[in-house]
């Protein structure tokens, strides 16, 4: 699987679903949400609607290994 090229705005999106993702999971129930789940819908649509996914053959392993490798970016850009 380590052989499929992502396009790097692809790794963003997914980046910015798991940091938003993260910061929603931080927040207090009685705290007001709304922005964050909004933001984690439009993500979700762009990451999904991404032209990248339009090739024949791409898999479910495709997007594990699409959130793999931006989860590992994500560690790097803290580090």
């Amino acid at each position: 699987m380590t052989s499929i090229r992502f396009p790097d705005e692809l790794l963003d999106l997914q980046a910015a679903w798991l940091r938003t993702y993260a910061d929603l999971a931080r927040q207090p129930a009685q705290v007001g949400t709304t922005a964050l789940r909004r933001r984690l819908i439009a993500l979700s649509c762009r990451i999904e609607a991404h032209p990248f996914w339009a090739v024949p053959g791409r898999s479910r392993a495709a997007q594990v290994e699409l959130r793999r490798r931006a989860r590992a970016r994500a560690w790097v850009a803290a580090a």
